[in-house]
C-alpha cells in the first residue's frame, strides 16, 4: 500500500532524518567511548546513562504529549538532541579522557529523547486512516529499515576520518528535522481538548494493565530485548574478535536492519492480521536463536547473516505490537500510554546494553551474549503459560 498523504511524507521525511541522526551518533559515540579505556563495561554505562531519563522522565513526558501540541515538542527535543551533540563535540576538542563528562551529556541527551518519544509515536495515528495505520507503520518501518542499513556503514565511514565530521553530519541532520516536523500540518483532535491534570500521568500503566493482551506483547518485547540485545557488544566484536575497525563496526550495526527491511516491506504488502500471537512468539523465538548463534559465530559474513535474522524477527515483533497498541488506544490518551510503552521498550534498549555491558565484564564479551539468547528462549515459554491471551489471539482486528 502506498501512502501519498502530504503529511505523511512530511512525517516521514522528519522522523527518519532524527532516526538517522540517532544511528550515525550511537556509531560515533560507541566508538568513542571504547577507544577511551577498551573496556566493554564503559558500553553499559553509555547504555545506563540513556535508560536513567526513560527512568525518570517517560511518565511526565507522556501527561505533556497529551497537554500540549505533540509536533512542537518533538521539534523542541530534536533542537535539545543537536545541542547535546554539540557539548559532545567540545568535550572531545577539549581532550578530555574522564568518561564521567561524556556521561552526564548523554544523560542530558537521553532526557531530550525521553520527553521526545510519547510525542512522536502519538502522531502517526492522526495522519493515515485507520484501517491504513498496520500498512502505514511498515511501510515506514521498511523505510527506517534502509536508514539503519545506510546510517551505520555511513556512520562508520565518518568516524574513521574522525568524530567531528560524524557528529556534525547528526547535528544536521537533528535540525533538519525539527523543522520539518515542527511545521507538519496536524489535523484537528476529534477528541475534548481539556488537558489531562497530574494525578492522571498513571491512566497509561492502568490502561495497559487492563488489556492482558497489549501487556503481554509489550512485557515479551521488553524481555526478549532486555536478554537478547548484543547491540552493545557489537565494538567488542568489530574491535577484538573480528578485527575490522570501525568500518566493520558500521556493517555489524547495519546488518540487522537489512533483514528488517526485508521484512517490513513484506509486511507493508501483506499486513499480519491472522494467528498474530503465535507469529509474535515465533518471531522472538528466532530472535534470541539468532543472538546465540551470533555469540558463537566466528566467520563475519556469516554473523552478519546471524545479525540480518535477528533484525528481520524483531521487525515482525515490532509491527505487531505496534498495532495492538495503536489501534486500542484512544487519541486523548495515547500520549500517556505511549510513555509507559517507551518505558518498557524503548528504555529496554537501553538497560539491556547496561546489562550486556556488565555481563561481558564477567563472564566475557562471547558468553555474555549467549547466555542472553538463551534467557530469551525462557522468557518465550513463561510468556506462553503466563499469557494465554497473547497465545491464543488469532486476528488483528482493524
Amino acid at each position: 500500500m502506498r501512502f501519498r498523504l502530504r503529511p505523511f511524507s512530511q512525517y516521514l521525511l522528519g522522523t527518519l532524518c532524527d532516526r538517522g541522526a540517532y544511528q550515525i551518533q550511537s556509531v560515533a559515540i560507541a566508538w568513542h567511548i571504547f577507544s577511551l579505556r577498551h573496556a566493554p563495561f564503559d558500553l553499559g554505562l553509555v547504555g545506563l546513562a540513556l535508560f536513567l531519563p526513560n527512568l525518570l522522565l517517560s511518565i511526565p513526558a507522556g501527561v505533556i504529549a497529551d497537554r500540549f501540541e505533540r509536533r512542537r515538542i518533538a521539534s523542541l527535543m530534536s533542537i535539545a538532541e543537536a545541542v547535546g551533540l554539540g557539548c559532545f563535540l567540545l568535550i572531545i576538542s577539549a581532550k578530555i579522557t574522564a568518561l564521567w563528562p561524556y556521561l552526564l551529556v548523554l544523560f542530558g541527551i537521553g532526557c531530550a529523547s525521553a520527553t521526545s518519544a510519547p510525542a512522536s509515536r502519538s502522531l502517526l495515528p492522526n495522519l493515515v486512516p485507520r484501517h491504513s495505520l498496520v500498512a502505514a507503520q511498515a511501510q515506514f518501518s521498511a523505510l527506517r529499515s534502509l536508514l539503519v542499513i545506510a546510517g551505520p556503514a555511513f556512520g562508520g565511514i565518518l568516524v574513521a576520518f574522525g568524530i567531528v565530521p560524524a557528529l556534525g553530519t547528526a547535528i544536521a541532520a537533528l535540525i533538519i528535522s525539527a523543522v520539518v516536523i515542527g511545521t507538519l500540518p496536524m489535523p484537528t483532535r476529534l477528541t475534548p481538548l481539556r488537558p489531562p491534570g497530574l494525578r492522571e500521568s498513571l491512566d497509561g500503566f492502568h490502561f495497559i494493565r487492563m488489556q492482558p493482551l497489549i501487556a503481554g506483547a509489550i512485557s515479551l518485547d521488553l524481555f526478549a530485548v532486555l536478554f537478547g540485545g548484543a547491540t552493545a557488544l557489537l565494538p567488542a566484536f568489530a574491535d577484538g574478535i573480528f578485527h575490522t575497525g570501525p568500518v566493520g563496526l558500521g556493517a555489524l550495526r547495519s546488518a540487522p536492519a537489512v533483514g528488517a527491511t526485508i521484512v517490513a516491506t513484506l509486511l507493508s504488502r501483506r499486513p499480519p492480521r491472522h494467528n498474530v500471537g503465535v507469529t509474535l512468539l515465533c518471531a522472538v523465538a528466532l530472535f534470541g536463536l539468532a543472538t546465540i548463534a551470533f555469540g558463537l559465530s566466528r566467520n563475519f559474513l556469516l554473523s552478519l547473516a546471524f545479525l540480518a535474522v535477528v533484525g528481520g524477527a524483531d521487525m515482525v515483533s515490532v509491527v505487531i505490537r505496534n498495532a495492538l497498541v495503536q489501534l486500542t488506544t484512544p487519541d486523548h490518551m495515547r500520549g500517556r500510554v505511549s510513555a509507559f510503552e517507551n518505558i518498557f521498550i524503548g528504555a529496554s534498549n537501553e538497560l539491556g546494553e547496561c546489562e550486556s555491558g556488565l555481563l561481558a565484564a564477567w563472564i566475557g564479551v562471547v558468553p555474555a551474549v549467549v547466555v542472553g539468547g538463551i534467557g530469551t528462549l525462557l522468557v518465550i515459554g513463561l510468556w506462553s503459560l503466563y499469557f494465554p491471551a497473547l497465545r491464543k489471539t488469532h486476528d488483528l482486528a482493524v
